[in-house]
C-alpha cells in the first residue's frame, strides 16, 4: 500500500527517498524516515499541532510509564482483529502506535502507520521507531486510498468520521479513546475556577457501529516534576500561570480516566 496524494489523490510511489504521484507531485523524504504530505496550503499556522515544549513533557511523563492501564486495554481489543494495515492517529509521538506495532506483530503480518499534524512530533517518532511509517499530515485529509485500513486507533484527536469511514475496509474497526467526565479533574481545579466536566455521552460516528465500549479510570500519584510535565503537556497550560509548573500546588494523586 502507498500513500495517497492529498492535492491529486492518486496513490504516491516511492522511489530514491522521494513520493511522487502521476501528476507529478512530489514529497521528499525526511533523513529520520518520515515524509511530510501536508501542503502548506492546509496549515492554519506556521508550526502546526503541539509544541515543542508539550512533546518534550508528554514524552518524560510517558517514559514514566503513567499510562499502562490504557496501553494494556486498547491493544487488548485491537490485536485480535487487525489483520494487515493498521493507522495510528495523533500518535503521541508514536508512543501508543509503536506499541501497537510491536504487540500486532506477534501474531500478525502489520504494515503499521502514525501520522499527526505536528511535524516535531513526527520527526521523533520516526527516529525513535523505524518500524512505523509515519508522515505529517492532517487528521481530517487521511492521505490514505479508500477502504486501505484494516484498523484505525483515535487517541484523542478531533476528525471527521466520514473520512475515518472512507478509508477503513468493510468490517474493520475503529478504535477511539477519549477523556471520561472527570478527566483530569484535580489538575483543571488549579486552572480554572469552575472545571466544566468533560461530556460522557457516547457519541455515534456515522458509517460505524458500536462493538464493544469501557471505562478505564485509575489515580496516577505523581513527583512535582511529573504534575508539571502533565500540565505542560495539555492544554490547559495555556491558562496556567507561569509559576505553577514549578509550583508545590500542583497536585500529587490525579484521576486519568
Amino acid at each position: 500500500m502507498s500513500y495517497q496524494c492529498h492535492l491529486c489523490h492518486q496513490p504516491l510511489h516511492c522511489s530514491q527517498l522521494q513520493w511522487r504521484c502521476h501528476s507529478n507531485y512530489q514529497f521528499d523524504c525526511a533523513k529520520e524516515g518520515y515524509v511530510n504530505l501536508l501542503p502548506v496550503h492546509h496549515k492554519r499556522s506556521k508550526l502546526p499541532g503541539d509544541s515543542v515544549e508539550m512533546m518534550q513533557a508528554r514524552r518524560a511523563f510517558l517514559d514514566a510509564g503513567y499510562l499502562p492501564a490504557i496501553t494494556a486495554t486498547g491493544y487488548g481489543t485491537s490485536g485480535t482483529v487487525a489483520e494487515s494495515r493498521c493507522n495510528g492517529i495523533a500518535g503521541w509521538e508514536g508512543y501508543y502506535t509503536a506499541e501497537l506495532a510491536a504487540r500486532l506483530e506477534q501474531r500478525h503480518n502489520v504494515a503499521v502507520y502514525g501520522l499527526d499534524i505536528a511535524k516535531v512530533a513526527i520527526r521523533y517518532a520516526a527516529k525513535r521507531y523505524p518500524a512505523v511509517s509515519f508522515c505529517v499530515a492532517s487528521n481530517h485529509r487521511l492521505p490514505f486510498a479508500e477502504r486501505s485500513m484494516d484498523a484505525v486507533l483515535r487517541i484523542y484527536a478531533p476528525c471527521k468520521a466520514g473520512e475515518l469511514a472512507r478509508v477503513v475496509k468493510p468490517g474493520g474497526i475503529l478504535m477511539t479513546v477519549s477523556p471520561g467526565p472527570r478527566h483530569l479533574y484535580q489538575l483543571k481545579a488549579q486552572v480554572y475556577q469552575q472545571v466544566q466536566l468533560h461530556d460522557g455521552q457516547e457519541k455515534r460516528l456515522e458509517g460505524f457501529g458500536c462493538e464493544s465500549r469501557e471505562a478505564l479510570a485509575y489515580t496516577m500519584a505523581l513527583s512535582g516534576g511529573q504534575a508539571a510535565n502533565l500540565l505542560q503537556m495539555t492544554p490547559f497550560a495555556w491558562r496556567a500561570p507561569r509559576q505553577r509548573y514549578s509550583s508545590s500546588s500542583l497536585p500529587a494523586r490525579v484521576l486519568w480516566l
